[in-house]
């Protein structure tokens, strides 16, 4: 057999590093090579906070943000909107919308959506827990924030459904032309969301 790299070691790097996603051969041999080149100690500690991160890493008990303690500083945090609640795919989605600034309410991470092509089902996400969450009274809205796709909007169809006997508001956010984009070029479907969902053009002057 023809031994592809001059050691197996770095081979066994390669490889490991190459079951990152959008990491290719090419791009982890470039990432071992240029961990050769630092020193023990730097190696060292990178793949300490690799396994740290692993071991260590907790999942909020109310919204299952990630979070280094039983609950996350968000739902921890005492001037958060707790009557509001975002319900989101994954954790890039509370970063996303933290970036923005523009969200001060608590949100409820699902840990995906469903997908039966993907055998993903209602039972293997956070949803039942969204449901009792809810259900102690305390949340007075919901805002689905999930992908705008066909399996989106079946979670939040469903979501609806399962909230339908519950005393709180369901909002989704708006879905229309994104700043900056032409009419023509919008698809059909994004366009007519936009004029279905259309607001006052004083409120627009407001903003």
């Amino acid at each position: 057999m023809i031994q592809k790299y001059p050691s197996g070691l770095l081979e066994s790097a390669v490889d490991e590093l190459s079951r990152l996603p959008g990491i290719g051969r090419k791009t982890a041999l470039r990432l071992a090579l240029h961990l050769l080149k630092r020193t023990p100690g730097e190696v060292e500690s990178f793949g300490n906070a690799i396994i740290a991160l692993r071991q260590g890493i907790n999942y909020c008990g109310v919204c299952h943000n990630i979070s280094d303690e039983a609950v996350c500083h968000i739902c921890s945090d005492s001037s958060r909107d707790t009557s509001l609640v975002c319900v989101v795919e994954n954790i890039k989605e509370v970063m996303a919308i933290e970036n923005t600034g523009q969200f001060h309410g608590l949100y409820h991470v699902l840990g995906g959506i469903i997908s039966p092509m993907d055998g993903i089902g209602p039972g293997d996400l956070q949803i039942d827990s969204l449901v009792q969450r809810i259900s102690k009274g305390d949340v007075k809205e919901i805002i689905l924030a999930l992908s705008a796709t066909m399996e989106g909007d079946m979670t939040n169809f469903y979501i609806y459904r399962k909230l339908s006997d519950a005393k709180v508001k369901v909002s989704i956010i708006a879905r229309g032309v994104s700043v900056g984009d032409e009419i023509e070029y919008a698809d059909e479907i994004t366009l007519g969301r936009s004029i279905v969902n259309r607001i006052d053009f004083n409120d627009t002057i407001k903003l």
